[in-house]
C-alpha cells in the first residue's frame, strides 16, 4: 500500500538570485592581516571626477535592475570603511557611492542547493479561496563556500491537498542586526556550559539586574577590569561574555519586501559558517497568542550550537542561543503548544535515538528522555525527527528520519501520547518516504529529509529535500496513516520503564525484523 503522493513541485538551487554582501579585498583569502581596504581607497582617491561619475553610472546601469536597494547597500558598505578614509568631509556624493560599490559584491546565495523545508500556516489568511491555506515554507539555500542562510517560500493548499506554489521575488535582501536585552540567568547557563568559573561570573553579573543590555554588560566588565587589572580568570571571562552578549539579536525586514527576497543570513560568530535546518512550529500560548518558532543548528565552521528564532510576522525575527543538554546535538523540534504546562522539544541528544525533553522557559532544555531507539534495518546508524509534532485526536504523529546502509535516509513515523509523549503508541516498522530512482542521485545521494510538515483539514502535507539539493513536496491522508500506524501498536504502550530497560525490546525488535 503506498501511502505518500509526490506532488508535481520541485525546488532547484538557482544561480539567477543574488544579493549585496560587503566585499573586503585580501579578505576573501581567510589570512589574518592581508586586507587591502585602504590601498583600494587610496587609489580610488586618485580618479579624477570625471572618473568617478562614469564609473558610478556605469555600475549603477549594470546592477540597479538586480537588486531592490543599491544606493543604500553602497552607502552602508562606504560607511563600513570610512574611518580608514583621513578626511571624510572632502569626498564628494558620488565618490562615496562608488566606494561603497568598490566594497560591495553579488553573492549567489542559493546557487548550490536548495533543501530540508520547513513548513507552518501563514500568519496572513486574508483573500485565501474557501477550504484552502496559505503556507509560509523556509528552506535551507547553500551559496559560495557552502555557506547556508535561511530563505522563504509561500504557496497555497487546496481543499484536496494540492499545491501551488507563489512567484518567487527576483529580488533579494538581508538587513543589519541589532544586539537586544539579556536575562542574566540565560547568560549563566550558557556561560556555565562553557566552562566559565562561576565565582569569577559571579563578580561580573552580580553587578547586573536580571534584564541588561551589551552596553550595560559591557559598563560593568571595564569597571570590574580595572578593579582587578591582571587577574587572568576575570579576563577569560570578560571575554566569553563579551561574545555571549553578541548572540542575541533582532532581524528587522521593510515592510515593502516580499517574503520570498528575505534571507536571514549568518550573523553572529556561533553561526558564520551557516544557519542550518530550521524547524519552524506555529506555536500557541495558553492564553490562545500564537507566534512562530523555529530551531536551527548555527555552525561556526567546527561545531555547532542550537539556536532558536521567534517572529509574529516572518518580518521582525529574534535569534538567541540556547542551553542545556537536549540541545547537545542537532534536530531539537519544538511542540506547538505546552504540554502539562511545561514547553516540550523532541530532542536527539544522545546523537542516535529520539527523545522528549521539556522547558519551563523554551531557552533552557534538560536532558531529554528517549522515547524511540533505533530497532529497523534502516534506523541501525541513527535516527532523528524530521520537525514538529503533529497533533490529532489519535496522539501525536511525529516524522522520523532514520539512516541505514550505505547511509540512505529515510523517512519514518510514529505516534506518541497527547499527554505523555515519552510513551509511544506506535511506529511504522517500515519507512513512509524513501528516495525513489530521480531522487537518488545529487549533492549527497540517496536522501530524503524534512524539517517540518503542515496538517491541513486530513492532509499532512510533507516538504522534503531531495540529495541534499532541491526540494520536492509530497501528501499523505492523515486518517490513512493513522490507521497504518496503529496495525503496528506497541505491545508495552504503557510500560513506564527506564530508557535503558527499553533497549533491550529495541534490540529484541531489530533482531527479530531481520530474521
Amino acid at each position: 500500500m503506498t501511502l505518500v503522493h509526490r506532488t508535481e513541485v520541485n525546488l532547484v538551487a538557482s544561480a539567477d538570485r543574488v544579493m549585496c554582501r560587503i566585499f573586503i579585498p585580501g579578505d576573501e583569502l581567510h589570512l589574518p592581516g592581508v586586507s587591502r581596504a585602504e590601498s583600494v581607497l587610496e587609489r580610488i582617491g586618485w580618479l579624477t571626477d570625471e572618473q568617478v561619475d562614469e564609473s558610478l553610472a556605469r555600475t549603477i546601469e549594470r546592477f540597479e535592475d538586480r537588486h531592490r536597494h543599491l544606493q543604500r547597500e553602497f552607502d552602508m558598505h562606504f560607511e563600513a570603511v570610512s574611518h580608514l578614509i583621513p578626511d571624510v568631509s572632502v569626498v564628494s556624493a558620488s565618490r562615496r557611492s562608488l566606494i561603497g560599490a568598490y566594497f560591495t559584491q553579488e553573492y549567489a546565495f542559493e546557487s548550490t542547493a536548495y533543501f530540508n523545508p520547513s513548513m507552518v500556516a501563514h500568519p496572513d489568511q486574508s483573500g485565501v479561496p474557501k477550504g484552502s491555506l496559505r503556507f509560509v515554507m523556509s528552506v535551507r539555500a547553500v551559496g559560495e563556500g557552502h555557506i547556508s542562510s535561511i530563505v522563504f517560500r509561500t504557496g497555497l493548499i487546496g481543499p484536496l491537498g494540492e499545491i501551488e506554489m507563489d512567484p518567487v521575488s527576483r529580488y533579494a535582501t538581508t538587513r543589519a542586526h541589532r544586539y537586544t536585552a539579556l536575562t542574566s540567568r540565560l547568560v549563566r547557563r550558557a556561560a556555565v556550559e562553557r566552562g566559565l568559573d562561576s565565582s569569577e561570573l559571579q563578580s561580573v553579573l552580580g553587578t547586573l539586574p536580571e534584564t541588561f543590555t551589551p552596553e550595560e554588560l559591557e559598563v560593568s566588565m571595564e569597571l570590574l577590569q580595572v578593579a582587578r587589572s591582571g587577574t587572568t580568570p576575570i579576563a577569560n571571562v570578560v571575554n566569553e561574555l563579551r561574545d555571549l552578549a553578541k548572540s542575541t539579536y533582532e532581524v528587522d525586514f521593510d515592510e515593502s519586501t516580499e517574503l520570498s527576497e528575505r534571507v536571514m543570513w549568518p550573523t553572529v560568530s556561533n553561526e558564520r559558517h551557516g544557519m542550518e535546518d530550521a524547524r519552524w512550529v506555529q506555536f500557541t500560548e495558553p492564553d490562545g497568542r500564537v507566534n512562530y518558532r523555529a530551531t536551527y543548528g548555527g555552525y561556526d565552521g567546527v561545531d555547532v550550537v542550537i539556536r532558536g528564532l521567534e517572529t509574529s510576522d516572518f518580518r521582525r525575527f529574534s535569534s538567541m542561543q540556547l542551553t542545556g543538554r537536549a540541545v547537545a546535538n542537532k534536530g531539537l523540534a519544538l511542540f506547538p503548544r505546552k504540554v502539562n504546562g511545561r514547553y516540550a522539544a523532541v530532542s536527539r541528544w544522545d546523537r542516535e535515538s529520539n527523545s522528549i525533553a521539556y522547558s519551563g522557559d523554551g531557552y533552557h532544555w534538560d536532558e531529554g528522555q528517549t522515547f524511540q531507539f533505533a530497532s529497523q534495518p534502516w534506523e541501525v546508524v541513527h535516527l532523528g525527527n524530521c520537525g514538529s509534532p503533529i497533533e490529532t485526536a489519535a496522539g501525536w504523529i511525529v516524522l522520523t528520519h532514520g539512516v541505514g546502509p550505505m547511509r540512505e535516509y529515510f523517512i519514518g513515523a510514529v505516534l506518541l501520547d497527547l499527554e505523555d509523549p515519552t510513551r509511544m503508541i506506535a511506529a511504522l516498522p517500515h519507512p513512509l518516504l524513501s528516495a525513489n530512482e530521480k531522487e537518488r542521485n545529487g549533492y549527497v545521494p540517496n536522501v530524503v529529509y524534512s524539517c517540518g510538515s503542515l496538517k491541513h483539514e486530513d492532509v499532512l502535507v510533507i516538504p522534503y529535500g531531495i540529495a541534499d539539493g532541491m526540494t520536492g513536496i509530497a501528501t499523505v491522508e492523515v486518517d490513512e496513516l493513522l490507521a497504518e500506524l496503529l496495525k503496528f501498536r506497541r505491545r508495552r504502550s504503557g510500560d513506564s520503564r527506564a530508557a535503558g530497560d527499553r533497549s533491550s525490546d529495541a534490540r529484541d525488535e531489530m533482531k527479530a525484523a531481520a530474521s
